[in-house]
């Protein structure tokens, strides 16, 4: 059988210029700040969260637009979704963050 290595992390799109974060249960400041260095070296971050992390990716999006990019970015747009599943329904949140 033949082995597949595959990239692990943040998902990125080769003909754009943005990067995908999947915003989890880590401190908030720190993922900010993360995304603060992503979002230097790139014009469009996408921020996704599911279920009980969407509150840290509104977040992590209100921290970087209003308190440490004050007029050099702005939220795109805001996508929301519901995942059904067996038994359970899951909540998806996708936020464009957009350098100016």
């Amino acid at each position: 059988m033949d082995e597949v290595n595959e990239q692990g992390g943040q998902e990125q799109t080769e003909k754009s210029e943005d990067a995908i974060i999947n915003i989890g249960y880590d401190p908030v400041m720190q993922t900010a700040i993360d995304v603060l260095s992503v979002l230097g070296a790139k014009n469009k971050v996408i921020l996704r969260a599911r279920g009980n992390s969407i509150p840290n990716a509104v977040a992590v999006a209100n921290i970087i637009t209003e308190k440490m990019l004050i007029g050099n970015s702005k939220i795109g747009k805001i996508t929301l979704d519901t995942v059904a599943g067996i038994g359970d329904m899951t909540s998806t949140v996708e936020i464009i963050l957009n350098k100016i």
